[in-house]
């Protein structure tokens, strides 16, 4: 339980997940007091004394929902591991029918759907905060091939052996952590399920802490931790970008180095060295691992091969179609055309290849 600013709702929310042991359930409870401000830690520390399922973890420093969690993970001892915020907004008796698709035998992992069927009655607040939660999942399922509803609920049950396998190499720390884990789940091949949950949200006025900037990271992390195995079609797509990104600094770049009095080869060569510096930035910030194979110099050495051979390439094809009579502009497509693909294929298989190893993300 990630707690953070939660002294008016922690005790509440204790007893609620206590009353799971009517069902004849097991329960440890591990707050992680991620520095609170009021008097959270304080009042954590009553429960602990009061109630043995009660463990009491603190951060010393304010590090984010996410850092809370994964300390939460690597610390839990039972069979079953699930997340419960520390507001209200989630009712722990749900966990009872997360759980019973684990004791079937059908699901290593089983999220908590906000939206998979609507309740006969909810609270009714911020338009664009749902449009976002849905967007993002969207956008998640597209590189994780998993068919999500709420990639973004709090509500996540796993078998111990599967999330503590992964939590060593969780980095986010605040709502990152909700995109990132779900496309490590996806990686790992675990069997996910997905359940109705009914919810019940607070507004900012009331403690809510997630906002847009959250939203603007949690997309870029579907596409760094999701994009080097995400399907075929997205990682294309994506190199697409990267490919126009690079195209547009090498174009602007060679323009203002003429515009600077530099002359045409120069401006040439610094333009084509500053394009292949950001195409390979790009490349590890979004779509492939860092070091997935190679060290650091392997795979720069690797990288400047394969830009030296696709040159090559370009300038072959494009001499080649010109010698033909073809025009200079479909003689150049042409040749950014089998560029483009060659960059991808030697990219994809040889600079940033997996050997099933985490490389660094």
């Amino acid at each position: 339980m990630p707690c953070f600013n939660e002294e008016s709702t922690l005790s509440a929310c204790i007893e609620r997940i206590l009353s799971l042991r009517q069902q004849g359930l097991d329960i440890e409870i591990i707050i992680v007091d991620d520095c609170s401000k009021d008097k959270s830690y304080e009042v954590a520390g009553h429960l602990a004394e009061k109630f043995k399922e009660v463990r009491l973890l603190r951060h010393q420093a304010n590090k984010g929902k996410g850092a809370a969690i994964r300390t939460g993970l690597l610390e839990a001892r039972g069979e079953y591991i699930g997340i419960q915020d520390a507001d209200l907004e989630y009712d722990p008796k749900q966990y009872g029918t997360l759980l019973q698709f684990m004791l079937d035998e059908r699901a290593d992992v089983v999220y908590g759907s906000r939206y998979l069927r609507p309740s006969k009655a909810r609270r009714v607040l911020y338009f664009w905060h749902t449009w976002m939660n849905r967007t993002l999942t969207f956008i998640s399922n597209m590189f994780t091939n998993l068919d999500l509803t709420d990639m973004e609920t709090c509500y996540k049950l796993f078998r111990r052996e599967v999330i503590q396998a992964i939590a060593p190499s969780l980095k986010e720390e605040r709502f990152g952590f909700e995109p990132e884990i779900t496309a490590k789940v996806a990686h790992s091949g675990a069997r996910v399920y997905e359940c109705a949950i009914s919810y019940d949200p607070r507004t900012y006025e009331e403690g809510k802490k997630i906002g847009w900037k959250d939203g603007i990271r949690a997309l870029y992390c579907i596409m760094h931790y999701g994009a080097h195995r995400a399907p075929l079609p997205m990682q294309v797509l994506l190199y697409f970008f990267i490919g126009l990104v690079a195209a547009l600094v090498n174009i602007g770049c060679f323009t203002s180095l003429l515009g600077a009095g530099v002359g045409a080869k120069p401006a040439i060569a610094a333009a084509f060295v500053l394009a292949a510096a950001v195409n390979y930035l790009l490349c590890i910030a979004v779509l492939f691992r860092h070091k997935a194979f190679w060290s650091t110099r392997g795979e720069l050495f690797a990288y400047l091969v394969t830009v030296s051979i696709m040159g090559l390439i370009d300038y072959g094809i494009t001499a080649w179609l010109l010698r033909l009579s073809i025009s200079p502009v479909w003689a150049k497509s042409w040749g950014c055309l089998v560029g483009f693909a060659g960059n991808f294929i030697l990219r994809r298989w040889l600079v940033f290849r997996e050997n099933g190893k985490d490389g660094e993300l």
